[in-house]
């Protein structure tokens, strides 16, 4: 008696289709999310704490005296005079317009950078010009520029045009950056099809509106993590600031460069507090940024 269960012969195997397979696959695990072990959560929580320690130090340190820090052993919990270093912050420096200062000039560089290197890296990724290549390679070329060349020539400009001591001496130079060109070309390479960019052609977008409602929206990802790079390093950048600004038109960075000095001694519960201050922005910024940011940095490690 024939085994029922082999083919018969002169016919094909019989082939499932791809869904088929699908639920095949998702029935045997895959595709499934994996479920972290108790050492996945042990090693997460300590990784955590590690991070978070740093910050929590800060608010122990900026609650203390000068006299505690330095007395052994080392405090590892909140005191009571945060309140009290946070009134000789503002006594000692005008952290107020500090901060304001710092706010105006890492959102304008922040938004600045992020238009103008989206429009360079569409540019650079989609359209076809003569001398792509090699204007590319410059831009990255200029990366490899330390900072500190460009120093006595950039300061002579602002002195000649009389803006020494004003924000705007720190803004102008800062408005794009190679590096957020270099960032937005490799994302936009990979993100936008050129068959978004013909399609709206065909309907009859010009490239105005092709930029506004074809690539905005798809770089929308990269441009939230290219915003709170460019404006964590605009806040937290001293050199070119400390020597085109001064004391009395700071920006945070400068006049925390001011706190804490005595007769001969430096409070550093007071430099402690002053750093507090000037990292909760920060931390706002990503509280708020903080689900573009994360999408963007894992756009695309996942294709379909």
């Amino acid at each position: 008696m024939a085994d029922i269960t082999q083919p018969i012969a002169g016919t094909a195997p019989r082939r499932s289709d791809p869904a088929t397979k699908r639920r095949r696959l998702r029935a045997g695990g895959a595709g499934k999310q994996q479920n972290g072990g108790p050492i996945a959560y042990a090693f997460l929580i300590l990784a955590t704490l590690l991070s978070l320690f740093p910050l929590y130090w800060t608010v122990v340190a900026a609650s203390r005296t000068d006299t505690e820090l330095v007395t052994p052993p080392t405090p590892l919990l909140p005191g009571s005079h945060l309140i009290d270093n946070l009134k000789i912050v503002w006594d000692q420096v005008d952290m107020t317009k500090a901060l304001i200062n710092s706010t105006i000039v890492a959102g304008c560089v922040a938004l600045s950078t992020v238009l103008f290197a989206t429009l360079a890296g569409f540019a650079f990724a989609k359209l076809q010009f003569r001398g792509r290549n090699a204007l590319l390679t410059v831009v990255v070329t200029t990366m490899t520029i330390p900072p500190q060349l460009t120093v006595i020539p950039l300061y002579q400009i602002v002195s000649n045009i009389g803006w020494v001591g004003h924000i705007q001496s720190v803004i102008l130079p800062s408005l794009v950056a190679a590096f957020g060109v270099f960032f937005m070309r490799q994302f936009l390479s990979e993100a936008l099809p050129v068959e978004l960019i013909e399609a709206a052609r065909v309907d009859g977008a010009h490239s105005l509106r092709i930029i506004w409602h074809v690539v905005f929206p798809i770089a929308r990802p990269a441009m939230a993590v290219l915003g709170m790079l460019v404006f964590v390093q605009s806040w937290n950048d001293f050199f070119w600031p400390f020597i085109a600004l001064n004391q009395q038109n700071p920006t945070v960075q400068v006049a925390l460069q001011g706190l804490g000095s005595g007769d001969h001694t430096i409070n550093h519960a007071v430099v402690v507090c002053g750093a507090l201050v000037a990292t909760l922005p920060l931390l706002l910024v990503f509280a708020v940024l903080g689900k573009q940011i994360v999408g963007g940095i894992t756009a695309g490690a996942v294709k379909s």
